[in-house]
């Protein structure tokens, strides 16, 4: 049997005018409490042994599961005698854990394809899988760094130095774990956290902790106002809708000129300047479910005045702008190449006519894959023609802003399904909400 550990030990202070006496993972969202959602998530995903470890209350969890074979899995409540945190806790029950487990976190509401991460676990042969997320409210969050293949290199805790660009990759509370890496830490007496004590403990000794990154659902109930925003997504369908088994729908974004400022091949972050309107989008899109893609040409590298790692703090600082008006992309693909050559300190290796480069749908196509979207449902939203071109190859609707070259660059003949001012109009109009500007139709 798959083993599933749930943290439920919250008392809830922060939502005590909602809880009453209940412990928090037992809140109700749909009609029922937190923790049955979890426990039914559990079941779906073939997970059947489910360990709770619960302190607050505990009793009131155990009498409403029992040994669990009403949701048909087998259910153990574990009893802490004293707040451990979330990692002290499943070290005191070290000797009832099997040799791999997942950990979800009892505030949280979660839609995850358990399965996925569990076998990415197992392919990366690693002693904690994590899944990695953007969020909302990155700023009071702890993110996490990462290498190129997916190995995570350290942790950054809240609160983050305001002259630091991080990306929005935030530890989501649901990991896979080997029992036998955990060892050296089960004679611990001190309350100890995952995320601030035992995995950056773990990374120093020389673990292998793996990134698992998923825009999926999960999110917390820790407070009142995230309480009410998770119960409003849950009636909306945007929680059902939020697990990569179902097909997702998405809004491809061009970069600069449609987010930022162009500023006619940006090279640094300090010219990094988000466009009006555009927090404001892009959170309408995360509240409705939508995937947030940015899909971007950036020969900067291929001719050598960027590196790949000042593109990663650009793009850092898009995302950490975006997160300070609560709003997060799910993820930034980027195309390095540039076919034409003769440029000083240019990168022969990428000089290439590649198939990412727009008006090629390598991007989209990528990105589909790796978030299965269906791209019939998905829009692109561009300031250029290249940008329709690459829409229409990829079998995406298409939408041109007025803003950055507003179609001028007159490159590809392909015509937008509608054009808008800005992207806060586009964004509106693809949801079926009054716009704030001017909108006309295709060829406008």
């Amino acid at each position: 049997m798959k083993q599933l550990v749930i943290l439920a030990g919250g008392q809830g202070t922060r939502l005590s005018a909602r809880l009453g006496d209940l412990p928090k993972p037992m809140i109700p969202i749909g009609g029922k409490p937190l923790l049955e959602h979890l426990v039914a998530l559990a079941q779906r995903h073939g997970f059947t042994d489910l360990l709770i470890f619960a302190c607050y209350r505990a009793d009131l969890i155990a009498a409403h599961f029992g040994d669990g074979r009403a949701w048909g899995v087998r259910i153990r409540v574990v009893v802490e005698p004293a707040p451990l945190g979330t990692a002290g806790a499943v070290l005191a029950g070290f000797d009832q854990l099997a040799e791999h487990f997942l950990v979800l976190y009892g505030d949280t509401l979660v839609n995850v394809d358990l399965e996925r991460v569990w076998q990415a676990h197992w392919r990366g042969e690693a002693d904690a899988t994590l899944l990695l997320h953007p969020n909302n409210h990155p700023l009071d969050s702890d993110l996490v760094e990462t290498d190129a293949l997916g190995g995570i290199t350290a942790f950054h805790n809240r609160p983050h130095p305001a002259d630091r660009w991080f990306q929005n990759l935030v530890n989501a509370g649901l990991y896979a774990v080997r029992k036998s890496a955990l060892r050296p830490w089960t004679a611990a007496t001190e309350p100890m956290d995952f995320g601030k004590d035992l995995f950056p403990a773990m990374l120093r000794r020389g673990a292998r902790l793996l990134a698992y990154h998923s825009p999926e659902y999960i999110k917390d109930i820790g407070t009142p106002e995230r309480y009410d925003r998770v119960c409003a997504e849950f009636a909306a369908g945007v929680v059902q809708r939020g697990s990569l088994a179902t097909p997702q729908r998405a809004v491809f974004l061009d970069r600069d000129g449609t987010l930022i400022a162009d500023k006619d091949c940006l090279r640094s972050a300090d010219g990094l300047e988000i466009l009006p309107g555009v927090p404001e989008a892009v959170r309408l899109l995360n509240h409705h479910g939508w995937r947030a893609v940015v899909v971007t040409n950036q020969p900067v590298i291929a001719k050598g005045w960027c590196t790949e790692a000042e593109l990663q703090t650009m793009h850092n600082k898009l995302e950490t702008l975006l997160g300070r008006e609560h709003a997060f992309l799910d993820r930034i693909y980027y195309c390095p190449h540039h076919p034409e050559q003769g440029f000083p300190g240019e990168r022969p290796e990428l000089k290439i006519d590649c198939d990412c480069r727009k008006p090629k749908p390598g991007l989209l196509r990528q990105a589909a894959r790796d978030l299965n979207l269906d791209l019939a449902a998905c829009w692109l939203v561009g300031d250029t023609t290249t940008d329709l071109a690459a829409a229409r190859n990829a079998g995406v609707k298409a939408a041109l802003v007025r803003t950055g070259y507003g179609g001028a660059d007159g490159k590809c003949p392909a015509q937008p399904d509608f054009v808008a001012d800005n992207l806060l109009d586009t964004v509106r109009r693809i949801l079926g909400e009054p716009p704030t500007g001017s909108l006309s139709a295709g060829g406008g």
